[in-house]
């Protein structure tokens, strides 16, 4: 019998149950969220007149967990409207319906004997064979499921999401002696495809993998921070993107994270770790101890090892000073390795760069690299199966681009070892294992084909899933069909072509439209459709803006005008291609990259897309095509009256909207709601799967018997719309929402949007629109006031209200 998983039940109400409660939800799981009874009332209760045995009173902690996935930021939920999935309750009233479920998820307090209690409750309610799992971060698995009936330790395990559970990917599993291998199995199939998540399965250690590294690093962090005399603000310029780590770096990330929790999780490996050096490693320093005692904890109590105050400049961020625990402004770091690395062009140059350089800045990061390097090889196979789970743990975590075996290959590990030999360090036996074998990286390459090395001196090949589409390593293989500076045509098989975005951040250029030309007549030959994507950071953050405001500044309209009309024309050629194409967007998809996502039939669009139109705040509307496909997207959802007619001035009132107030979507679904997708499109909730699903929509696209759309027409709003969308922008503006400007803006997307100069009802073309569409964006790219706010973008990377 195939085994799924219809409804979930969430044990725990706190930030996390929720926020798990929150992404199942997400994907469509009807979730039971329980907490405990409250044993007293709260003010407002007792002014109500409510008792403790007043359902909502014994359900107040999961509903306020409920609650706060609607206030929360970033938003735990896809669509406001998932929230409906979630159903609260209590453990005294409601642990009985555990019999319907068929996954149960703990998430109460990081104690054992708690779980343990909880657990034993949980036996008496759940069916044989419901899945059970604890959230637990560090708590042993094995430990957990002592005293339970077979069935249960069975089909129990260990799932630990990480916080928060939308966004963070990676899931890590861990099963127990007893554990049915098929439990396991199946568990890391349903988070890879149905949560979305990077499963990595771990051996019941010590806070599993991401944790045990990550949290030694962040210690090594700290020590190596107060032995050379840096400040807080120091390590985090010297840990952050430039050595491919998050923003938030060391200590904004145990902000976040908040030191009692962190205090917590170091304290559960030095408790049970045998080793006298690791647990030497995991004390906490006793400035942290006091941080935490005296509420300085992080993001959630206002203060941690950075705070925000307000000042004569605006908002200010103070730092630490972790010798007297005052708050100081923050001082920019200076260190020549830092340049050097700022400078260097890959992530194994900056790296380099850092760590064999000769100041402060360079002894500290390779002090923590080598320490963390060291740690990794010792504890590998303690903790995981393979290298490569150490890696992807790391990586989905904590956000690094290079696990630690990848940050060894990167930085050189004859280099590296030779120099911790020379300091006096331990070289762990699997690296001793890799250089007497007279290999030189952990991992190799060939044709685009990645192998790892593995105790016992061989190289294993990594596992490449069928649904996870690499672009770079098709180059490699020799799928490359056709390329220049700003784009690429790859084959990705079974006759699907993907058009592959590749300038700086995936800017918009004239490089991208020949190469659409190129597709075109490439694919209309030689394959069955085309997929419109990429694997850069986003898909695409709109026209190369610095261009535009260049050609604008030296009055070259002629170009411009070249510009709009060679995107319109590769519009038409790709919208009226007889095979299929899809686009593939996903994280930021703004301005003319959403006009790219509307050249093609259909969309397969990441969880995780946030799509607009956000051309208003360079002042300008969109001019590729955005303002017209929106018009004619409002209009095929007028509803089919016969000859009755029908007010379309709603519907292009609300997609007016859309645009001049530069929404954008915070998920894929919420891009349906706005207008920006069809109900039609799809979205794909494992991000890695994003391009394999676009080009299985292709093929069922093909097969289906595709015919390209036919030239579309409708009936504008005509002047009388354009009157009332035009008073509507008038009243904002005497209001003092918008300043002049913004009226202009606004008053020309309304122009356009409602077909000009023509009576109502008049029937028009695409054509006719994008007319007026080009004319429009040339006008605003002409005034002042729209170049001001092009160079305040590009030079501040925010919006001017002029």
């Amino acid at each position: 019998m195939e085994r799924k998983i219809r409804k979930a039940a969430v044990l725990g109400s706190g930030v996390m149950g929720a926020g798990i409660a929150a992404h199942l939800a997400n994907v469509g799981i009807p979730t039971l969220l329980l907490d405990i009874v409250p044993r007293e009332l709260t003010e407002d209760e007792s002014k109500k007149g409510l008792t403790l045995a007043d359902s909502v009173v014994r359900n107040r902690i999961a509903q306020s967990g409920k609650d706060r996935l609607l206030k929360e930021k970033p938003a735990p939920l896809y669509d406001k409207k998932c929230i409906d999935l979630i159903t609260v309750g209590n453990f005294d009233d409601h642990l009985s319906l555990l019999s319907d479920v068929d996954w149960i998820i703990e998430v109460v307090v990081e104690n054992l004997d708690v779980k343990k209690q909880v657990f034993a409750q949980v036996e008496a309610h759940r069916k044989p064979g419901t899945i059970v799992t604890s959230n637990t971060s560090g708590v042993s698995i094995n430990e957990m499921a002592e005293g339970r009936s077979e069935d249960f330790r069975k089909h129990f395990l260990g799932t630990h999401f990480f916080n928060p559970p939308r966004y963070l990917k990676l899931l890590e599993i861990i099963p127990s002696h007893d554990t049915d291998p098929s439990i396991v199995a199946f568990m890391s199939d349903f988070g890879e495809h149905v949560l979305g998540k990077g499963t990595v399965l771990c051996k019941d250690t010590p806070n599993f993998i991401a944790n045990r590294i990550g949290t030694y690093g962040l210690q090594v962090s700290i020590h190596e921070m107060q032995r050379i005399g840096l400040g807080v603000d120091e390590v985090d310029a010297l840990t952050g993107p430039v050595i491919g780590r998050p923003k938030s770096a060391t200590f904004r990330t145990l902000d976040v994270v908040g030191l009692d929790t962190y205090v917590h999780v170091a304290g559960n490996v030095r408790n049970k770790s045998t080793d006298a050096q690791e647990k030497a490693i995991f004390e906490v320093p006793e400035f942290v101890l006091q941080m935490v005692e005296k509420r300085m904890i992080g993001q959630k109590a206002g203060q941690g090892f950075f705070k925000q105050i307000k000042s004569a400049q605006g908002k200010e961020i103070l730092a630490l000073d972790t010798q007297t625990l005052e708050y100081r402004p923050s001082i920019k770091a200076k260190f020549a390795s830092l340049d050097a690395a700022k400078t260097a062009k890959t992530l194994p140059e900056k790296l380099r760069a850092l760590a064999y350089g000769k100041d402060k800045g360079s002894e500290f990061v390779w002090s923590v690299l080598k320490k963390v390097l060291l740690y990794s090889a010792d504890k590998a196979h303690e903790i995981a199966d393979d290298l490569v789970a150490v890696d992807q743990a790391m990586k989905w975590g904590f956000g690094w681009e290079l696990g630690p075996f990848e940050t060894w290959d990167a930085i050189g590990v004859e280099k590296s070892v030779a120099r911790m030999r020379e300091e006096g360090e331990t070289i762990p036996a699997l690296v001793e294992e890799l250089l007497a074998s007279g290999k030189t990286s952990f991992y190799n390459k060939n044709e685009g084909r990645t192998t790892v090395f593995s105790i016992g001196g061989i190289y294993k090949n990594v596992e490449e899933k069928k649904e996870r589409i690499n672009l770079a390593a098709l180059k490699e293989q020799g799928k490359l069909i056709r390329k220049n500076a700003g784009a690429a045509l790859i084959d990705l098989g079974d006759g699907v072509a993907c058009l592959e975005f590749t300038s700086p951040h995936n800017a918009l250029g004239m490089d991208l439209l020949q190469m659409a030309h190129v597709a075109a007549e490439e694919v209309q030959k030689n394959f069955v459709g085309l997929v419109i994507g990429n694997q850069g950071k986003n898909f695409c953050v709109g026209m190369n803006l610095a261009m535009a405001l260049m050609e604008a500044q030296d009055e070259n309209w002629l170009e411009l005008d070249l510009l709009v009309t060679n995107f319109h024309k590769a519009g038409r050629v790709l919208r009226y291609l007889h095979r299929p194409v899809v686009a593939a967007p996903f994280g930021m998809t703004l301005g003319g990259g959403v006009e790219v996502l509307y050249l093609a039939d259909r969309a397969q669009a990441s969880a995780e897309t946030y799509l607009g139109l956000v051309e208003v705040g360079v002042g300008l509307l969109p001019g590729g095509g955005g303002t017209k496909e929106m018009l004619f997207r409002a209009m095929e959802n007028l509803p089919d009256t016969g000859s009755v007619p029908v007010d379309s001035f709603p519907l292009v009132a609300k997609a007016f909207e859309t645009i001049a107030m530069a929404k954008v979507s915070t998920s894929g679904q919420e891009a349906i709601n706005l207008g920006y997708l069809r109900a039609t499109d799809r979205i794909s909730i494992n991000p890695d799967h994003l391009l394999y699903d676009a080009k299985q929509l292709v093929l069922s696209m093909d097969k289906e018997g595709y015919t390209p759309p036919a030239p579309r027409k409708i009936k504008v709003i005509g002047e009388t719309g354009y009157a009332n969308l035009s008073q509507n922008v008038y009243a904002m503006k005497k209001s003092g929402y918008i300043s002049d400007h913004d009226e202009l803006i606004a008053n020309k997307i309304a122009y356009v949007m409602s077909g000009g100069d023509l009576p109502a009802g008049t029937e028009v073309t695409e054509e006719y629109i994008l007319g007026l569409e080009k004319q429009a964006f040339l006008e605003l790219l002409k005034t002042q006031k729209t170049q001001q706010r092009m160079q305040h973008m590009l030079t501040k990377n925010k919006p001017l209200r002029n």
